[in-house]
């Protein structure tokens, strides 16, 4: 079956379709990583794009429900060098193509994904339409391309968030799943358990895994929950979870985080970071082509050590425009780019990558466990 990829400058990429056969649209960015696909398919920060995947060989080791970090796919289409037909691991319970064909999402393969990564980088990130089927028209391909919304100014993290709070029931064996592989698992905390809520604006399952690692109760809530709502839940502390789109527009979440600093201990990952960043005053700005792979090194400037982060984010904030009172704990050595901030007299972190990284790396483990410390010393 014939597929086209077309973006918004003209270009026109060809190759194999796979998956549903329906055309999608999204912004189109590509993702290093070597593995953890199925990861990639449902990360709900990936809501409003089409991903590139630059290893060559997807669906190698099909998929299987212990891995999906939602309910259910929400990259908008996927672009591959080489789309594998069958699945060769104990614990594939699908191929990738019918997972995929099942949720909804097309796929093109045989394309020159090298070409496209190249492109992305050189031109930025652009908005795309993949299309299969027979007699496609790439002119009118890209002319619906242009007419897609672009990300800037959209607030997608009230689409993909929680309808109603939720307790997280760290019981269920599909998401204990590899956890004696995982390094410290011996070393869990005991201690007291701790309430954190945890704001949804397109959180990860393994955010969720890591913080019950920790010995912490999770509430789970939607993305519009008011600072007076989450407080008359009494938590420990409080975190702000990845997500798509903009963060500007999420004048709602820039709110709580101004109502919540000084009376709750809070921590927030990748879109929450960026929440963080403009709630203290900052600004943020978009990437030229973002960061999405396994592989980006960051400097911890407390303790000198370089850490290999997995990445998924199109927006950053601008380490000039935060306050006097604002630490930058952690830089993203490819491009300087601000990748952690801290308060200096308020309980609150955050960082612009994903320390519960699954599968890895796991070099940032410890965030977590930091965060249960800052709530420990928060409750003396």
């Amino acid at each position: 079956m014939q597929a086209i990829l077309a973006l918004e400058d003209g270009r026109i990429f060809r190759g194999k379709g796979h998956g549903a056969p329906v055309e999608a649209a999204g912004e189109v960015v590509f993702n290093t990583s070597l593995t953890g696909y199925q990861e990639i398919f449902t990360d709900p920060s990936y809501a409003g794009q089409i991903v590139v995947l630059t290893n060559p060989h997807v669906g190698n080791y099909g998929t299987t429900p212990s891995d999906s970090e939602a309910v259910r796919p929400y990259i908008e289409g996927l672009v591959t060098r080489e789309f594998s037909q069958m699945s060769s691991n104990w614990r594939s319970t699908e191929v990738a193509d019918d997972f995929l064909e099942r949720s909804g999402i097309p796929v093109i393969s045989e394309v020159d994904t090298r070409a496209v990564v190249r492109h992305l980088r050189t031109n930025g990130v652009m908005r795309g339409v993949i299309a299969s089927g027979q007699d496609l028209d790439p002119e009118a391909m890209v002319a619906r391309a242009r007419a897609i919304r672009k990300m800037e100014g959209t607030d997608l993290a009230s689409v993909v968030t929680t309808k109603a709070a939720y307790p997280w029931d760290a019981s269920e064996p599909k998401n204990q799943t590899g956890d004696e592989l995982l390094p410290g698992t011996d070393d869990a905390t005991d201690g007291e358990p701790l309430h954190v809520v945890a704001y949804d604006f397109g959180i990860k399952r393994n955010i969720l895994r890591m913080l019950t690692r920790e010995n912490c109760r999770v509430t789970v809530v939607p993305a519009k929950t008011t600072a007076e709502e989450t407080l008359a839940l009494n938590p420990d502390g409080v975190f702000f979870s990845n997500g798509p789109g903009d963060p500007e527009p999420l004048d709602y979440a820039i709110e709580t985080v101004r109502k919540l600093q000084g009376k709750k201990p809070i921590f927030g990952i990748c879109l929450g970071h960026q929440i963080f960043g403009l709630a203290l005053g900052g600004k943020t700005y978009k990437l030229k082509f973002g960061h999405h792979g396994g592989n980006h090194p960051i400097l911890n400037h407390r303790t000198g050590k370089v850490e290999i982060t997995a990445q998924n984010h199109n927006f950053n904030v601008d380490p000039e425009s935060l306050p006097a009172d604002v630490e930058r704990t952690h830089t993203n050595l490819n491009d300087q780019t601000l990748a952690g901030l801290r308060h200096k007299t308020d309980p609150m972190f955050s960082v612009q990558y994903h320390p519960e990284a699954s599968p890895g790396p796991h070099d940032s483990h410890y965030l977590f466990r930091d965060f249960r410390k800052m709530m420990e010393e928060w409750k003396k």
